[in-house]
């Protein structure tokens, strides 16, 4: 009885070396994709870098998708960034900030309509009419406040206006 549990033992030890080595050796030829973070870690200048940078454009569109200046609750923006005259195909973006969140407009053929919109922290979207048509709004709703954003095309630019 002695000398068989003493050979039970051992071999229950070898079996989960044996396994124990089989899964590392699994895990190394896997590699990353399982116990590290896909692409790898960035550090916080590579964060910021890659904040900065500017959003790729679709092929086939013009102008920014960069965020302009911050507007009041009421909605009035100031300057912002675009870029060549409108094709028939496709319109000009305008990036618009407030301090409840952003929103990138765009004005085509059938109007402006809403391509994108990102509540701030702390804020949440409450309602949101993406167009197309003659206006769009999104509205951001927060803990104290609620900023609403309403974007007409003038001209072929989208620009921010009061609420009527």
């Amino acid at each position: 009885m002695g000398r068989r549990s003493i050979l039970v033992a051992t071999g229950w030890v070898a079996t989960a070396a044996v396994a124990t080595l089989i899964g590392l050796g699994a895990i190394r030829l896997v590699g990353e994709s399982i116990t590290g973070t896909p692409g790898g870690v960035r550090s916080e200048a590579e964060i910021e870098r890659a904040l900065a940078s500017p959003e790729p454009v679709p092929t086939g569109t013009t102008g920014s998708g960069s965020v302009g200046p911050s507007t009041t609750s009421t909605g009035s923006a100031g300057p912002g960034t675009t870029g060549p005259a409108p094709s028939a195909s496709a319109g000009v973006r305008r990036g618009f900030a407030t301090e409840g969140g952003t929103a990138v407009a765009e004005c085509g053929a059938g109007g402006v309509r809403l391509v994108s919109w990102a509540p701030a922290q702390g804020y949440r979207v409450r309602d949101v009419d993406r167009g197309p048509d003659d206006d769009v709004e999104v509205t951001f709703a927060g803990p104290t406040r609620e900023y609403e954003l309403k974007v007409r095309c003038i001209g072929a630019e989208p620009v921010a206006v009061a609420d009527d």
